[in-house]
């Protein structure tokens, strides 16, 4: 397991794929590392956490931790520059509520916004913070 924090994320999912690209505005550092679900990576890690199989939104892996859902998106906010920092203080309202209208989202997040037929190739200048 690598070191760094990696975010799992749908890679199919244009909103996902929207939301890697604001992490990685926010993280002028290279804080984060990412891996689609789809990833060889991504497989690997869900196949040694079963428990995760049923996860199929984002799941931040950080100092050998796993957060899902709404944690994982507030603990990401946290490591932010600027503004998004500020979100994390939504950490306070109960976890039930906070995944409650996560799941909303994440359920109906391909009505929404749409899905891709692949998963995104990230640009020569962010590409070493990927896993495939």
């Amino acid at each position: 397991m690598s070191k760094e924090p990696i975010i799992l994320f749908d890679g199919e999912c244009i909103f996902c794929n929207g939301a890697v690209q604001f992490i990685i505005k926010h993280d002028q550092k290279g804080y984060f590392h990412f891996a689609a679900l789809q990833s060889s990576f991504g497989e690997k890690l869900l196949k040694a956490h079963p428990e995760l199989s049923s996860i199929d939104s984002i799941i931040l892996v950080q100092s050998e931790l796993i957060k899902i859902e709404s944690s994982a998106a507030l603990h990401i906010a946290k490591n932010l520059n600027g503004w998004p920092k500020l979100c994390y203080g939504f950490i306070l309202i109960p976890k039930t509520i906070r995944d409650y209208f996560y799941r909303l989202i994440a359920k109906n997040r391909y009505k929404f916004f749409g899905k891709n037929e692949t998963c995104m190739i990230p640009s020569k200048d962010i590409r070493d913070r990927f896993y495939l």
